[in-house]
């Protein structure tokens, strides 16, 4: 079992050094295989390992111990090198609004505020009504709304909460339904006022736990509550830090783009080689229902910016009369992005989906009811989460899929509700290069438009998206969550730019952006620069950056500077500002590199790209 690999490695003494081992290990455990898991890992100093670490500061009104061990296993799980703290029992009121207390001698990436109901009803006088409760309730949201000001006001790392569970023994003290009723409602609202802070503040975020008790209860295990101060069970701690652990995902950038389904017993019940494409179960019945279900949340997902892709073991021409034909099917051909139906094996499919959407394999996400076929995918493509399901049981495939949030971000943009219509007219465009006589009369009819523009309100969030996921033209990789890009914006010595494109098979929409600065003796700094990989190499990043250095020049910059940090990713672009003439300084290195352009001869105009429109920068 991968629990007795972590223990022989604890044993050992030698998890730090073997720490990427881990995530492989974990993937796959159910809730007490991971929480055995984490109590070895938690015992790791997270300073002796090199990866990437996250620290999250945990603080709430009851005892936090039990959470330690689910939400390591949850970071380690994704990857990130866990550094969990504790606050005191019961001491969130104040760690939240002292900056300087030792919760936070590390600044965390993410702080998490759990709360519970006993809270506000320690504070009532017996006997009590509901009028008395909801009075209690709104002064103890005036208190916790209180406390996200003053944490957002000390802390650039993100804030979680999570609503309040209305124990039934609470309300069972009230003998009248309609009190109860009364206390209902009072209490929804409350959760209501909570659920809105995620809303009104940039970089908080609200777990709602109804649902998670929903799934994971009972709330509570009285005899612990009553004797420990641990007013929630494992089962509801596991699925909480799960959903921490999702978070985390979303704020460093990892959120997963793709879905690709299996076919055969996954999106559909049946064998399609076997009962023809009309033949399938699909559409209504109890088990029809089901799987129509799983379609129906694929198609509901991709709504809202993952890509949805087909990895079968299949006749393509079968599956595509299928996709077209059969009238009981929700989805269809024109709702994936990419279709690999063939009898070849599937990590080398999924690493084909990848290519043909020149996407990391580590953006994909795959469903197959196969025991077989999850085995082999793990096995040589660990960095792809797999989800299994199970054919004899397609009333759990719904459930199975969205167990995790693989595709869990901070904020939905115009931008994610189009992409997949914008990755299907991507393949139009590459029809149309392998018509072309050359690459360079493909670029010169391809009437390439570029814009430079400083976000407003309803583009910040996007901005903030593509310096989380963007990766391979990403200079310096640094992440921003939606409140820095506020920040950077409000700043005067800095400046925020997204980059539009489109051409003529229609928009690109926002696919990149640039961070600058002035420095002390008037020179102009570039701090990140971001172009999404769909559009590269068509003389946009050039263009771009011509721009910057026009720009500089002309606004009296003795220089532009910028440097680039290299990644497991973006080796692509190493040389990028040497090709634009810019001189290294210093000695090449392992670590980051500067470059400075004196601005004397700036590099020619990109002839077949067009800055249609440009804000001074």
């Amino acid at each position: 079992m991968s629990v007795d690999r972590v223990k022989e490695l604890s044993r050992a003494g030698k998890l730090a050094e073997n720490y990427g081992e881990v995530p492989s290990l974990l993937a796959g455990l159910d809730e007490t295989g991971l929480r055995r898991a984490g109590m070895l890992l938690s015992r790791v100093d997270a300073a002796d390992v090199d990866g990437t670490r996250f620290t999250v500061a945990v603080a709430g009104s009851s005892a936090l111990q039990p959470l330690e061990a689910p939400l390591t296993a949850q970071l380690a799980r994704h990857g990130f090198v866990p550094d969990v703290r504790l606050g005191g029992y019961k001491q969130y009121g104040m760690e939240l609004r002292d900056p300087a207390s030792p919760l936070f001698d590390v600044e965390p990436d993410l702080t998490v505020c759990v709360l519970d109901a006993d809270e506000v009803f320690k504070h009532l006088d017996t006997p009590w009504t509901a009028a008395d409760v909801r009075d209690a309730l709104t002064e103890h949201a005036e208190h916790i709304e209180a406390l996200v000001t003053a944490h957002r006001a000390d802390h650039a790392g993100a804030l979680v909460l999570t609503t309040l569970p209305l124990p039934r023994h609470w309300a069972a003290q009230l003998v009248d339904l309609r009190s109860r009723a009364e206390l209902g409602i009072a209490w929804r609202e409350f959760e209501a006022r909570l659920l809105r802070l995620a809303v009104e503040h940039t970089g908080v975020f609200v777990v709602d736990m109804e649902p998670l008790v929903g799934v994971a209860g009972p709330l509570l295990d009285p005899r612990l509550a009553a004797y420990t101060g641990v007013q929630f069970a494992d089962g509801v701690l596991a699925a909480l830090a799960r959903e921490v652990g999702h978070i985390a995902r979303a704020l460093r950038g990892k959120t997963s783009k793709v879905l690709v389904l299996d076919l055969d017993n996954t999106t559909w019940g049946g064998v399609l080689v076997e009962e023809g494409p009309l033949g399938i179960t699909t559409g209504e019945g109890p088990v029809g229902e089901a799987f129509t279900a799983v379609q129906k949340a694929a198609k509901q997902l991709a709504s809202q910016g993952p890509l949805l892709a087909v990895c079968s073991k299949n006749d393509e021409d079968k599956v595509r009369i299928a996709l077209r034909d059969n009238p009981d099917l929700t989805l269809r051909e024109d709702d994936l992005v990419a279709l690999v139906a063939n009898w070849g094996a599937k990590p080398d499919n999924l690493r084909q989906i990848a290519e043909q959407l020149n996407l990391g394999i580590d953006s994909l996400v795959f469903i197959d009811d196969s025991p077989s076929e999850r085995g082999l995918v793990a096995a040589n493509l660990p960095q792809v989460p797999v989800i299994a399901v199970d054919a004899d049981e397609p009333a759990l495939h719904l459930h199975r899929l969205l167990a995790d949030g693989w595709f869990t971000t901070q904020r939905v943009t115009d931008e994610d509700r189009v992409r997949g219509e914008r990755y299907r007219t991507e393949r139009k465009r590459m029809e149309f290069r392998e018509r072309a006589d050359s690459l360079g009369d493909y670029l010169a009819q391809l009437g390439t438009t570029v814009e430079l523009f400083v976000p407003g309100e309803a583009e910040v969030g996007r901005i903030a998206q593509i310096t989380q996921r963007t990766n391979q033209f990403n200079l310096t990789t640094t992440r921003l969550d939606v409140a820095a890009v506020t920040a950077a914006l409000s700043d005067p010595d800095r400046a925020v730019y997204g980059v539009r494109c489109a051409d003529k098979f229609g928009d690109h929409g926002i696919v990149g952006a640039v961070f600058t600065s002035t420095e002390a003796d008037g020179a102009r700094r570039v701090d990140n620069f971001l172009l999404s990989c769909r559009v590269l190499a068509r003389g946009v990043e050039d263009a771009v950056l011509r721009t910057l250095l026009a720009q500089a020049k002309a606004a009296g910059a003795p220089a532009l500077h910028a440097a680039y940090r290299p990644t497991a990713k973006n080796g692509a672009v190493a040389d990028f500002y040497a090709k634009s003439g810019f001189s290294a300084v210093g000695e090449p290195g392992g670590g980051s590199r500067e470059f400075t352009h004196d601005l004397t001869e700036l590099p020619p105009p990109v002839q077949h790209v067009e800055l249609k429109t440009l804000t001074t920068v």
